[in-house]
């Protein structure tokens, strides 16, 4: 016998809609499972052994995050499938940049009224992720916050888990001049500047299906809603094969406040901005809201999801093994000395 409480009920709370979107969200959860996975969903912990074969000393590293006011857009379009990948990909890309591989994933959804079919698409979306990442998702958590969230909104975030060996732990520390910057191109704006992009674009008030020409041919709410790339699957087998010796990941701040935290003092990562190829989302915004090269650069990745330093006999070889990955990657800039950290 389920439980159920009509006067929660009353209040807001439907349990039973939280037991039909666990049933609904099964199947897409069994699509993450790797061989750590110890527990099934429903228990009151996730379970995960992972495989330490070929690993001397190993470090966990974890990250979390959200999908910001990203979400909005998804309110507004009513398309929810695709935002938990940028939940994912908000953590997973932050834990590669110590060269860490992702082990499992956790999800934390917090709504106004629990619909379970709309649930399943925000957590199949996530199970996309996962899957993209090669981490498991192995628990999570529904919400039902009546009163605190409009019935048709959402919160959306989680956290992830990897694994490294503590001397295979990428850091600035053998960053040196002459050192080149590779970019790896981004899908789209990812999940950061929203707040920015909703003003400029007034898009409570805007026809997000118009389509525009400058977006070739897409709509603004599917420009805007393109989901986070993942990088895993490419910077994994490249550190790997080369000496990686820094990597940002390029996330709100945009290239002023991202990519000194992988440059050491005393070097700065000189940029060339007719190198970065920026793609038409970041040119509209731009030109929509009368926004300066420099903000636009401190705001958003403009086309460049990571970067990622190499020393310069190393390049063609990273280049060669990312592309074969299928990224599109170039070089967009050098270390030089200097006291900027990152200079366009």
């Amino acid at each position: 016998m389920k439980s159920f409480s009509e006067s929660y009920k009353e209040s807001g709370v439907d349990i039973t809609a939280g037991y039909k979107a666990v049933e609904l969200m099964k199947k897409h959860i069994a699509k993450t499972a790797t061989d750590g996975v110890c527990s099934g969903i429903g228990g009151f912990g996730g379970l995960f052994a992972p495989d330490l074969s070929g690993i001397k000393n190993p470090v966990l590293v974890s990250g979390t995050d959200g999908v910001g006011t990203k979400l909005k857009i998804a309110f507004l379009t009513g398309k929810h499938d695709t935002v938990g990948i940028d939940c994912v990909a908000m953590c997973v890309n932050d834990i590669i940049c110590c060269g860490a591989k992702p082990l499992f994933f956790l999800d934390y959804v917090a709504c106004g009224k629990n619909v379970p079919e709309r649930i399943e698409e925000i957590v199949k979306g996530v199970c996309e992720g996962c899957v993209q990442s090669g981490a498991a998702l192995i628990g999570g958590e529904t919400a039902e916050m009546p009163g605190f969230y409009p019935v048709d909104e959402y919160d959306l975030a989680g956290f992830c888990v990897g694994i490294v060996d503590r001397d295979k732990v990428i850091d600035n520390s053998s960053v040196s001049e002459g050192d080149v910057v590779i970019a790896l191109p981004s899908s789209g704006v990812h999940s950061n500047g929203f707040s920015l992009v909703r003003k400029v674009f007034d898009v409570e008030n805007a026809d997000l299906n118009k389509p525009y020409p400058e977006l070739e041919g897409k709509s603004l709410g599917q420009a805007l809603l393109t989901p986070t790339k993942i990088y895993v699957k490419s910077v994994l087998p490249l550190i790997e094969q080369v000496k990686v010796k820094a990597i940002s990941h390029i996330t709100g701040g945009g290239f002023f406040e991202n990519i000194p935290r992988s440059i050491p003092d005393g070097l700065c990562a000189k940029i060339d901005p007719k190198k970065v190829k920026i793609l038409p989302i970041f040119k509209l915004i731009a030109k929509t809201g009368n926004i300066s090269e420099r903000d636009m650069f401190n705001t958003f990745n403009m086309g460049v999801g990571m970067s990622i330093v190499v020393a310069k006999e190393d390049e063609q070889k990273a280049l060669s093994i990312l592309r074969d990955c299928g990224e599109e990657a170039y070089v967009m800039g050098e270390i030089v000395k200097g006291d900027e950290k990152v200079k366009l």
